[in-house]
């Protein structure tokens, strides 16, 4: 068993999605403590492109696996796939973004290797004798638990998108590239259709500004004016879990602990409380502005500026100061 970190890369629609990056980014700071390697598994079909990505960000060795079979995710050839390289490449820990795709597959390569797996982690930590410590909200996000897989390796985990920071892009980098093939068994399941059910074109967690709406915005008139705000301020709107449940806006824009972490360079929340749950998925954004007719409401505890009003009346005069600083 080597010492050395696998990230299982997660592409889609021909583009290695940022939780990559990511994980590229805590596995080199994991990497430190005993002098271990960043290997990266990318899977796909005509992915060859996708590699000078992930070494730009950081990957020490990219094992490529380029088949047909793994043109679209499906559960067994990518399992299949992922469980041959990991038992011959024999890593220490596992990591795999904490994605519908990364959810899906992750469990199902655990069993196989008869390894554990601790889910949705938020944070990580490297003791010297290899031993991954895997903290991960539980109790409804009430309190943090750190786990430890002693008895089986690799020791693997999932990680919440958004969570972890990636490295700066380096184009001069270079690394090693293993190219793997695999028998692949006869597939008993075919992709018929693929159809997406968000339209969401721009990603809340690429956002550098985001404009978040909760219950205290409850009229569709003050979420129209919320989404005009983003759009002028060059962002993107979200939402707390609230709103999606009222299936007022999509459920691929909620943010917290059964949504999304974003890390935005600014955070503007109207009429959102601040729940435990919400703030597990924002509270690290860089600037945070919150306006909520509660004083006391929790969203002012991690706030930069708080404003004590109603949001429904604050969008509408935000919005008019914003189109005049556009027209000066």
């Amino acid at each position: 068993m080597s010492k050395n970190i696998l990230i299982i890369a997660e592409q889609r629609c021909d583009r290695v999605q940022n939780v990559t990056f990511e994980l590229i980014g805590i596995a080199k700071e994991l990497a430190k403590v005993n002098g271990a390697e960043v290997e990266v598994l990318l899977m796909g079909h005509n992915i060859a492109g996708q590699v000078s990505d992930v070494v730009g960000y950081g990957a020490d060795r990219v094992i490529l696996v380029d088949d047909p079979c793994l043109a679209s995710y499906l559960t067994e050839p990518y399992a299949q796939a992922a469980t041959e390289v990991i038992r011959e490449r024999t890593p220490g820990v596992v990591l795999v973004g904490a994605s519908s795709i990364g959810r899906d597959l992750a469990p199902r390569v655990a069993a196989r290797l008869n390894t554990g797996l601790t889910a949705d982690c938020t944070k990580l930590a490297m003791n010297e004798d290899g031993t991954l410590e895997m903290t991960r909200p539980a109790f409804g996000g009430n309190l943090f638990a750190t786990i430890v897989c002693p008895d089986h390796r690799p020791q693997m985990s999932t990680v919440r998108p958004g969570v972890m920071k990636k490295c700066d892009f380096d184009a001069s980098r270079s690394a090693e590239v293993v190219h793997k093939e695999i028998a692949f068994a006869p597939q008993k399941i075919r992709l018929v259709e693929e159809v997406k059910v968000c339209s969401v074109v721009d990603s809340i967690e690429d956002a550098k500004i985001l404009v978040a709406c909760g219950r205290g915005v409850g009229n569709p008139t003050s979420i129209e004016q919320a989404k005009n705000l983003a759009n002028e301020l060059g962002g993107t709107y979200c939402s707390s879990r609230a709103l999606v449940d009222a299936c007022v806006i999509e459920s691929c824009r909620q943010v917290g602990q059964t949504g999304k972490t974003v890390r935005p360079e600014c955070y503007v929340a109207f009429g959102i409380s601040g729940a435990v749950q919400h703030l597990a998925g924002m509270e690290d954004s860089d600037y945070i502005i919150a306006v909520n007719k509660d004083e006391n409401a929790s969203i002012f505890n991690v706030s930069d500026l708080g404003i004590v009003s109603d949001a429904n009346k604050v969008l509408p005069l935000l919005r008019e100061e914003i189109e005049k600083l556009s027209r000066a």
